[in-house]
């Protein structure tokens, strides 16, 4: 991203797609306006551009108001444009002389004369000019005889944008930082220099950082400590940030901000850092002596580290991935699906991405829709139906890129649904898959079945997931939007490395559909690999859009499918016993479906069955020639099958004990 500070000495961009505001903050509802210019700048083979002030206009229009309070400094909502994809941003210095320009000079000499740009994204409200003389049908007026076209935010879009951030300020004022990272999309941030305190926290063991804000409008947060992310020089370091008077320091009453950083001894003064606010952890309190203040901070300590393992922060200020994504959906007989769902998948894209449809051999006319309505979409025509795991196979191979997103044709995207897992995936070169959180599209308040927010298996290879076990799916309360290792991401919304897709075989093509991603992810973590569940993503799934679920079929391939995996999987001595008990426990199943008069699923049990032990021989070369595979790709690292597993029994705890929420296993 570039960034220009002199109007005097910009560059003549390419097919401008530009934009005006203060974006302050930069949160959800400004992301939807930047993916807008992206998507039109990408469209064009032009550029996007956003034009903000320095400093706000308030500052300068009403010098005496003492209101403002801002949610970003110019140099943290530079970082966060960046974060989002802006290709240039233009800080215009905010005069006096500026803000008389009136309408037409504000259009000719401005807007017109120095940027030329081809479009125009703008707030139905939006005023210009002196005394606010010119509006948007002004604009749009105007735009015929320049040759740009103007693109309304509609009203109730700009109104979101105003609420969002007076109750991103109402939360923070509360301390109340949770709630203001799900308005922001990104966890609330102070920057600025580190200067010199009083030393005070040195003498007690807990040595602080104490930060110059560099403006008194950024808003903070009210006094207390908090958990924290810190950013020094692109490392990034847990910690505990204090915001208050020291009322057990009675010879001060200046109010500070500081923070400790974990593990860290380094001589900073003079130096720019940057907290990420995860979690507020208490209020500000009195101790009778600095001995009470240090087994006090002793507790703080302890309970950030466990706020900062569970919630895991994304690295704002990395530098933004230019990494290829290549965004696959496997068609079959999908015309309305894709109809529907790829326009947003296409306004809601990423810089670098481009997106696919491998038709599995369908019948209706897929291909010369897509051809006519959808031009940017690439096709693949893979002929006949495959089925899914050879499907994406026989499509991924004529497919470059550095990350697949394997996506369903009945799945709905939303804004910054991309990059959160991609910053993800950048950030820790261990992790091979991520998911994003799977909410159901006709029910936007639960979780969805196929994956919810990310897959775990128990001790005998059952699946489950956060926020569904069996069928019992749960309501989303944010309960698991930390990002989390899982065992398995879902074949809904997958995202891979595509080095490490074709490193181990993809998916195993005799699957035809269902658990292949669960085998995939198996083998990722025998070779050393991570698998995450990356919530602060977020997608609706219509489910059973592409494969029908409760159907005799579905439970074929679900009984024969997971045999073949723990086969495949598990150790030899483990299997031992391991066949025997699944053959034990389907067998419950098959009752169970007797009670319900589900006969044809009963015969679907058996003939997973029979048609598993038929292929033994076979699943036992394929399982040498996998782990071949996996010894070459993870060389001297261990497996990492620590964490997804549970290692009691979910069939015992589902039905025996009654747990039939994911969060209720893990209680006494």
């Amino acid at each position: 991203m570039h960034v220009f500070r002199d109007l005097h000495q910009l560059p003549e961009f390419k097919n401008p797609v530009i934009t005006i505001g203060s974006f302050d903050g930069v949160h959800r509802g400004h992301q939807r306006i930047l993916e807008k210019i992206n998507h039109l700048a990408r469209s064009i083979d032009g550029e996007s551009v956003v034009i903000t002030f320095h400093p706000h206009p308030r500052q300068i229009v009403y010098p005496k108001d003492n209101t403002l309070k801002l949610l970003s400094t110019t140099d943290e909502k530079i970082k966060l444009l960046e974060k989002y994809g802006v290709d240039n941003v233009v800080l215009v210095p905010f005069t006096i002389e500026f803000s008389q320009l009136s309408a037409d000079e504000y259009i000719q000499k401005f807007l017109v004369g120095t940027f030329h740009p081809k479009y125009i994204v703008i707030g139905y409200d939006h005023r210009f000019g002196l005394n606010r003389q010119g509006d948007i049908n002004y604009l749009k007026w105007y735009g015929k005889e320049a040759g740009y076209e103007v693109i309304e935010i509609a009203r109730q879009e700009v109104d979101e944008i105003a609420v969002s951030s007076t109750k991103i300020r109402n939360a923070l004022e509360k301390g109340d930082v949770r709630t203001a990272h799900l308005l922001l999309g990104h966890h609330y941030i102070l920057s600025g220099q580190v200067v010199r305190g009083q030393q005070i926290g040195s003498s007690i063991g807990y040595p602080t950082a104490n930060l110059d804000l560099g403006i008194k409008e950024k808003l903070s947060p009210p006094d207390g400590i908090y958990a924290v992310s810190v950013t020094h020089k692109e490392q990034h370091y847990g910690g505990m940030l204090y915001i208050g008077r020291r009322p057990t320091l009675k010879r001060f009453d200046n109010r500070t901000i500081e923070v400790h950083i974990f593990d860290f001894n380094e001589d900073i003064y003079g130096e720019e850092i940057s907290l990420e606010l995860i979690d507020f952890i208490r209020a500000d309190a009195k101790f009778d002596s600095l001995e009470s203040l240090s087994l006090q901070l002793d507790n703080d300590r302890q309970k950030a580290q466990e706020i900062l393992k569970q919630k895991t922060s994304i690295p704002l200020f990395k530098k933004k991935a230019n990494a290829k994504v290549a965004i696959v959906i496997l068609g079959y007989n999908n015309t309305a699906y894709l109809k529907q769902f790829l326009p947003g998948i296409l306004e809601y894209g990423y810089a670098h991405q481009e997106v696919w449809v491998a038709d599995n051999g369908s019948a209706d006319d897929s291909l010369r829709m897509l051809s006519q309505q959808f031009p940017l979409v690439k096709r693949l025509d893979l002929q006949r139906n495959h089925g899914y795991a050879k499907g994406y196979n026989l499509a991924l191979h004529q497919i470059e890129a550095d990350y697949y997103l394997l996506l369903n044709s009945d799945v709905e995207v939303t804004p910054n649904w991309l990059e959160p897992m991609l910053l993800v995936m950048e950030q820790d070169p261990r992790i091979a898959a991520c998911q994003p959180k799977i909410i159901d599209f006709r029910n936007r308040s639960r979780f969805e079945y196929a994956g919810a927010s990310g897959g775990w298996v128990d001790s005998l290879g059952y699946p489950f997931c956060r926020g569904r076990i069996f069928s019992d799916v749960e309501e989303d309360r944010g309960q698991y939007d930390d990002i989390q290792e899982i065992f398995w991401a879902t074949g809904a919304a997958l995202m891979v490395r595509a080095d490490l897709y074709h490193a181990l075989g993809g998916f195993d093509a005799d699957y035809f559909a269902h658990a292949e991603e669960i085998d995939l992810c198996w083998r990722f973590k025998k070779a050393g690999y991570k698998v995450v569940a990356v919530p602060e993503s977020i997608v609706y799934h219509i489910g059973g859009g592409t494969l029908t679920y409760n159907t005799p079929r579905k439970t074929y391939l679900n009984f024969r499918n997971t045999l073949y995996t723990i086969l495949k999987n598990e150790p030899a001595e483990k299997l031992v016993w391991l066949i025997p008990a699944r053959l034990l426990l389907d067998g419950l199943a098959g009752v169970l479906f007797l009670m319900q008069a589900k006969l044809p699923h009963i015969l679907s049990i058996i003939h997973a069955h029979v048609h598993f032990y038929l292929a033994l021989p076979f699943l036992l070369k394929k399982r040498a020639y996998y782990q071949k595979l996996i010894n070459k790709l993870r060389g001297k690292n261990p497996a990492n099958m620590e964490t997804g597993i549970y290692k009691g029994l979910i069939v015992w705890e589902y039905f025996g004990k009654r747990k039939q929420r994911f969060q209720d296993l893990f209680k006494n």
